[in-house]
């Protein structure tokens, strides 16, 4: 019982209990950073490595924060990860980093994150909160790689940097430049809320 429930913790963020399509958090920063895949995935990656050991770090200190400074706690824990993790993209990624540009460093606030360090990491144990951070991180960038996959095809023709669809040109295929805009995430965004909740009507609000 208690296998399946942790199961559960790292299996329903992906997509159930989704963060973005379900819970609507991390909505700008998935608008931001989806024009193209790489840039989506090392975001994606970048916040689920956060998240996944800000949550352990704030549940094995869950019994020594004083309550009137825990979010500045949570705040230190995360800022020092997001550094670390922004150092790392500089050294290995550097293009990609520069794609990213402030988005890395506003993962510090981003509301998916500070919302499982406070509703999840500071009343269980590390390894359920290892699962619940890994679990909403991995659900987060499945949701940034549907969209950028879509925006990157759609908008400019190309994904992963190279040329799918320049072979149509001469059938008088154009790319969307519409897709290369944030309103074109919004609406894939949307889309995919509107399907989640046609497939479970428990998601759907009561009138």
């Amino acid at each position: 019982m208690a296998a399946e429930k942790k199961q559960g913790v790292f299996t329903g963020p992906l997509w159930q209990n989704n963060p973005i399509v379900v819970q609507v958090l991390g909505i700008c920063s998935s608008l931001a950073v989806t024009t193209q895949v790489k840039p989506a995935l090392v975001m994606g990656i970048s916040l689920t490595v956060v998240l996944a050991f800000s949550n352990v770090f704030i549940s094995l200190l869950r019994n020594t924060i004083p309550n009137r400074i825990r979010i500045i706690v949570q705040l230190v824990v995360v800022a020092a990860l997001v550094i670390l993790v922004n150092e790392i993209l500089k050294a290995y990624v550097f293009e990609v980093s520069k794609q990213l540009s402030v988005y890395v460093g506003l993962i510090i606030t981003n509301c998916i994150l500070m919302g499982r360090l406070e509703a999840f990491a500071l009343g269980n144990k590390p390894w359920p909160a290892f699962l619940d951070g890994l679990g909403n991180g991995l659900g987060y960038a499945l949701i940034l790689l549907i969209v950028s996959v879509l925006r990157e095809l759609l908008g400019s023709g190309t994904l992963l940097g190279y040329n799918l669809l320049g072979w149509a040109e001469q059938y008088g295929y154009m790319n969307c430049g519409f897709f290369v805009m944030p309103a074109a995430a919004l609406i894939i965004i949307g889309c995919i809320i509107w399907y989640q909740r046609a497939k479970n009507p428990e998601l759907q609000e009561q009138a």
